[in-house]
C-alpha cells in the first residue's frame, strides 16, 4: 500500500475476479472502511492529459474507483488545524495492477488528470446526493501545483 501524507485519505484495494465471459470489479460494500453511508453514485469520463478540479466538499465524502484508464489524483490540505495543512498527496488509480478505492473525507480539495491514451472512466460513491451549495469549485490556478505531463 502506498505511505499517504494526509493521514484522513484511505486508500482500500479491490478485488477483481476474472472470468472468460466478462470480468467482477468490486466497488464498495457497507462493511467497508471508509463506507459512510450512500447517497448517490455516478460515473464521470475524463479525456487523456484533461484536468478536473479543484473542488471540495464541506459535507460529502466520495469514494472513488477507476475501473477504466489510469487517473492521477491530487488532494492539498489546507485545514488551518489539519497536521498536514500544507500538504499535497499524489495517488494512481486504475491501470492493470492498481485496482483500488481512494476515500476522500471532507474538507481536503481535490483535482485529477487521466494519464492514460484513452478516455478514463471515474466511479464516486458519495454519503450524500449532490448539492450544489455544498461543494466549492476553484480554477486550477488558485492552487499552485504544477500539472505538466
Amino acid at each position: 500500500m502506498d505511505h499517504l501524507k494526509i493521514k484522513d485519505l484511505i486508500l482500500t484495494d479491490l478485488a477483481r475476479i476474472y472470468n472468460s465471459k466478462g470480468n467482477i470489479y468490486h466497488a464498495i460494500k457497507k462493511s467497508s472502511i471508509g463506507y459512510n453511508g450512500f447517497g448517490e453514485a455516478y460515473f464521470s469520463e475524463i479525456n487523456p492529459g484533461v484536468v478536473k478540479g479543484w473542488k471540495r466538499h464541506s459535507s460529502a465524502t466520495m469514494n472513488f474507483i477507476v475501473p477504466v484508464g489510469k487517473i492521477k489524483f491530487v488532494i492539498y490540505d489546507n485545514r488551518l488545524k489539519s497536521f498536514e495543512n500544507n500538504i499535497f498527496d499524489e495517488i494512481i488509480l486504475g491501470g492493470s495492477n492498481n485496482y483500488r478505492r481512494l476515500t476522500i473525507p471532507p474538507n481536503l480539495w481535490v483535482a485529477f488528470v487521466s494519464i492514460s491514451q484513452t478516455t478514463s472512466l471515474l466511479l464516486n460513491v458519495s454519503n450524500e446526493e449532490h448539492d450544489p451549495h455544498e461543494a466549492e469549485n476553484i480554477d486550477l490556478k488558485q492552487i499552485n501545483y504544477n500539472w505538466d505531463l
